[in-house]
């Protein structure tokens, strides 16, 4: 794996050494923007519209727009002098239970290595935090841009997860749900059977039961077109709701449907 920043794990006195490295890989069908008449591919270019002509990249230099129009240029020793630790550091703040944090909050997994001489603490560290139950709330900087971040073990590994702070998380109220129940009311009888039918479809999580089925079927076709072979149109998927107006009438259908599948399965 690709080590994308070194510094150090930090805990009341302790300091561990340690290689971030991307946990997650994303699967995406990437494509190439061509020209329709050549079929060439098309290159993006840094365009300066002022002096009419491309720019390399190492004539680009980052700046911060105060005022319309208005920049103040940052150079690379500018970052260097900021005087953040998280820069340096996985600086833990607080230990607390997983539970308490709300997924929305998460961003990024990356698996954290201990450097050479520094896996004793490494284990020490996943061993007690394993044995408490406990993830770590902390800080790192990455990519100029400061990150809370949890760290909790993952099997045998540490692992890190960036998150969004509470000012990045936008309020539900923007939406207007809490409008909702002015407006109407859900009987108990209605939440009862919605209980069923929630009850009926909980099964143990396998994540190696999902897969993304929209990526095989893009790259059956993609394939298809390379073989130069016809691509034949699937029949039409018939996701039209039965005419049913009734919501009580859909709950106690949805909860038969679902006790005849469990009952297979």
């Amino acid at each position: 794996m690709n080590t994308i920043w070194k510094g150090s794990v930090n805990f009341g006195l302790i300091n561990i050494p340690v290689k971030l490295s991307a946990a997650t890989d994303k699967k995406d069908v990437s494509f190439r923007l061509l020209h329709k008449q050549c079929k060439q591919p098309l290159n993006q270019k840094r365009w300066c519209p002022k002096c009419n002509k491309e720019v390399a990249f190492e004539d680009t230099v980052k700046g911060y727009e105060y005022e319309k129009g208005r920049f103040t240029i940052i150079e690379d020793e500018d970052f260097a002098k900021l005087p953040v630790k998280s820069t340096r550091y996985i600086q833990i703040v607080d230990f607390i239970q997983i539970s308490e944090v709300d997924p929305i909050y998460y961003e990024k997994t990356y698996y954290l290595q201990p450097e050479a001489n520094s896996e004793k603490a490494y284990l020490l560290l996943r061993d007690a935090m394993k044995e408490t139950g406990k993830a770590a709330v902390a800080k790192i900087t990455l990519r100029q841009k400061e990150h809370i971040c949890i760290v909790r073990c993952i099997g045998k590994v540490l692992c890190m997860e960036t998150m969004f702070f509470i000012d990045e998380i936008r309020g539900a109220e923007e939406i207007g749900i809490d409008k909702l129940e002015k407006k109407m009311e859900v009987s108990k009888q209605e939440r009862d059977i919605a209980v069923q039918l929630i009850e009926n479809l909980t099964a143990k999580f396998e994540p190696e039961k999902y897969h993304d089925e929209y990526r095989e079927e893009l790259m059956k076709m993609i394939q298809t077109k390379i073989d130069g072979a016809e691509i034949v149109e699937s029949a039409p998927i018939d996701d039209t709701l039965p005419n049913v107006i009734d919501l009580m009438e859909r709950l106690k259908r949805s909860v038969e449907a679902t006790q005849v599948k469990k009952i297979a399965n």
